[in-house]
């Protein structure tokens, strides 16, 4: 029975692809920073008659002696991992100028620094047996940023980034590394996200006008996170797994246009869909 370690597991796509894997037959080690959080995700693997084949364990990817005790209560010498689902994931909404260091170094840290983190402490044991999938839940944003969003799209940039260098390291020893890039998709990071709209700030009318026509955006073209379940869990067993994984069509349509269509008109496509050429400033 093969096993994984999926990070942020205790709700939307984490949860979603922690019950898919399970059932599956996958050994799932599910985990989460807060542990009391994981009602939702017991209940699913209930229902879905799969709960034995699912340890959850608490991790923070952004605390490295979290990092350490959870490895070692997995004991990977006796009981190695076949791969890691990195997609403990953070957003914050807001005009680059009134988001504070703190603020953008904290979507960093979990977003990027926390991947690298926990591939670091995976890697001996994926090389020792020559063989490992690292998969790393991407977003859209890592195609074409979008104004308020500036934080996390550096985020995804920069993973993509990482994780396309890193291919080519770890290749040599049977290890696989793979992206999954959805779209909108049915999740709390929506509502749990804070938005920052300072009542001085100069970017005020671009930020009420947003607020309202991205949750308009989601409530029209979300997707359900069991989706992206199926595309995790495809890659994983895939022989040779794509690289990229793109889920629903937005994410698709900016994948394609991403070094095809001007930057200039993807702007105004942009600003046209999401009206921005209302705004009152």
């Amino acid at each position: 029975m093969p096993s994984v370690l999926i990070t942020g597991a205790n709700s939307g796509i984490g949860l979603a692809a922690s019950v898919e894997l399970a059932k599956r037959g996958w050994r799932v080690v599910a985990t989460m920073r807060d542990r009391t959080k994981r009602g939702g995700l017991d209940r699913q693997l209930a229902a879905a008659g799969v709960s034995d084949d699912v340890r959850i364990e608490q991790l923070d990817v952004t605390d490295e002696k979290s990092i350490d005790a959870t490895i070692a209560a997995l004991d990977l010498a006796h009981h190695p991992l076949e791969a890691v689902v990195h997609n403990a994931g953070i957003a914050i909404g807001g005009a680059f100028e009134d988001l504070s260091d703190a603020e953008i170094r904290g979507v960093m840290e979990v977003n990027f620094f926390g991947v690298l983190a926990l591939t670091r402490r995976l890697l001996p044991t994926f090389r020792a047996r020559r063989r490992g999938r690292i998969l790393i839940v991407s977003s859209e944003a890592a195609f074409a940023g979008h104004p308020t969003i500036s934080a996390y799209a550096a985020s995804k940039w920069a993973v993509e980034g990482w994780a396309e260098a890193l291919a080519y390291e770890v290749a040599p020893f049977g290890i696989e590394v793979t992206l999954v890039e959805p779209g909108a998709i049915k999740t709390n990071i929506w509502k749990a996200s804070p938005r920052i709209i300072p009542k001085e700030s100069p970017y005020r009318p671009l930020l009420r006008h947003l607020d309202a026509a991205v949750d308009i955006h989601v409530e029209k073209t979300a997707r359900e996170p069991e989706e992206v379940a199926r595309v995790i869990a495809n890659a994983l067993e895939a022989r040779k797994p794509r690289f990229r994984n793109t889920v629903g069509p937005t994410a698709r349509m900016l994948h394609f246009a991403r070094g095809k269509i001007p930057a200039r008109l993807m702007r105004r496509i942009f600003a046209r869909y999401f009206g921005l050429h209302r705004i009152r400033w």
